[in-house]
């Protein structure tokens, strides 16, 4: 397999006795060079003694010789600056469209390599590597969970910074789609960061010392006041919902009064397997308390320094219909449905970090992105399956910084089973 080729390059896993290439020339490897995910070579500027000769160049690596040809590098400028190729078997000599003849590299994948990334591949435990993990130097552990937490909050920011460009640089409501969408509590998510999109937020300011209005605007906007758009169960009653009629009588007139365009589908918005605290009514409820309240704005945010200041400024609670609802026209016993702790912090986790950390990346603001760091230090680790099973296999959680790390491996590295670019990977590859 070529990637075992390329990672035993890399890793510089080289053989104890001495390389020569094909020609008999002695080789010695300085710097097996900067490898290329994109197209090109596989490593650029590697540095190479061949002979009494340093090179300094780059480096193509392919299982057989012949792959040099069937992949039409012979003709192909871009790899005339090759200085070495590198190969597990030597079928055919091999040239550059300069008319360079390329020396070659017999490089065997060590037999170890080679067994354990078959029993990684092989395996259908999660995580893989579960055997590995306990003999794993605290010092790897800890380097490797501060480079996917970085990694995680990068992704997360360039996500940001997507929705900032995509609204003329306005922070106040790249934020709030930021919020919305993370107030979908992942099934909602993508219908929430929709609606997030379209709700007209320069007309929310304008009734923004009205609940109610509020209300109307965030609920027509999405969708949820058409009568089509309640549940068949509760349709009839709802139909016969004082609020659920004044609601729409409002939506109406706003509408009209902002020449709003047509709410969005109703089908957008998903039910099954949702509590009643996570349906989408009262989460857009919440938003609209919370906008009413205007205490999450992003200078607020900004300017918060610690976990409890960020919980105050989210502490929501729905308005004093929906204390007895979750959906219209069906009561449900009095409760204030605040917004949970728990859920406060999965919404600093999600957007708040992550705002911080984008806006820390486009001001060149490296305090703000420490700021996100040190918050998901001080926050609680998430409690999911993943977290669960890497806490088995001896890996220390105590924090949101390493839960979120944790959750970054799972789908970056494990999900993929890309573990050559491990480092859990690498401890377990390099065991003879």
């Amino acid at each position: 397999m070529e990637k075992l080729l390329h990672y035993v390059w890399k890793h510089r896993m080289l053989p104890l006795g001495p390389l020569t290439t094909t020609g008999g020339q002695a080789v010695e490897v300085i710097d097996p060079g900067l490898q290329n995910r994109d197209a090109g070579p596989d490593f650029f500027n590697a540095k190479v003694r061949i002979g009494e000769t340093m090179w300094v160049g780059n480096v193509e690596i392919h299982l057989r010789s012949s792959d040099w040809l069937r992949h039409g590098h012979q003709t192909d400028a871009a790899y005339n600056n090759v200085v070495l190729h590198v190969v597990e078997t030597a079928d055919a000599e091999v040239t550059t469209a300069d008319g360079k003849q390329l020396p070659q590299l017999c490089l065997p994948v060590p037999d170890s390599v080679r067994q354990h990334y078959a029993e990684l591949c092989r395996t259908e435990d999660y995580p893989r590597c579960w055997r590995l993990i306990p003999s794993v130097s605290a010092l790897t552990v800890h380097s490797w969970m501060s480079a996917l937490l970085a990694d995680r909050l990068t992704e997360r920011a360039r996500r940001c910074l997507d929705w900032l460009q995509s609204v003329d640089g306005d922070w106040e409501r790249t934020l709030f789609i930021a919020l919305a969408r993370n107030f979908g509590f992942g099934i909602n998510g993508d219908a929430f960061e929709a609606w997030g999109r379209q709700l007209p937020l320069y007309a929310a300011a304008k009734h923004r010392d009205d609940l109610f209005q509020l209300e109307a605007l965030f609920l027509g906007t999405a969708g949820l006041l058409r009568l089509e758009a309640v549940p068949p169960t509760a349709r009839e009653a709802a139909a016969q919902d004082t609020y659920f009629l004044r609601l729409q009588k409002e939506w109406a007139y706003l509408q009209h009064k902002f020449q709003l365009p047509e709410p969005m589908g109703a089908e957008r918005w998903r039910y099954l397997r949702l509590r009643p605290q996570n349906f989408p009514h009262l989460r857009i409820v919440q938003l609209a308390q919370l906008y009413h309240r205007a205490t999450a704005g992003f200078s607020q945010l900004m300017k918060a320094t610690s976990r409890e200041a960020f919980h105050k400024a989210l502490d929501t609670a729905p308005s004093e219909y929906w204390q007895t609802h979750y959906l219209f026209g069906l009561e449900s016993k009095p409760s204030a449905k605040h917004l949970t702790e728990a859920s406060r912090d999965l919404i600093i986790i999600n957007t708040v970090c992550p705002m911080l950390f984008a806006y820390g990346e486009a001001h060149n603001d490296e305090a703000a992105q420490e700021r996100a760091v040190s918050l998901l230090e001080e926050l609680r680790p998430e409690q999911n399956f993943i977290i669960r099973q890497w806490r088995q296999c001896g890996i220390p959680v105590s924090s949101a910084a390493d839960s979120q790390a944790l959750i970054q491996l799972k789908r970056e590295y494990c999900d993929r089973k890309d573990c050559l670019h491990c480092r859990f990977g690498f401890e377990y590859l390099r065991q003879r």
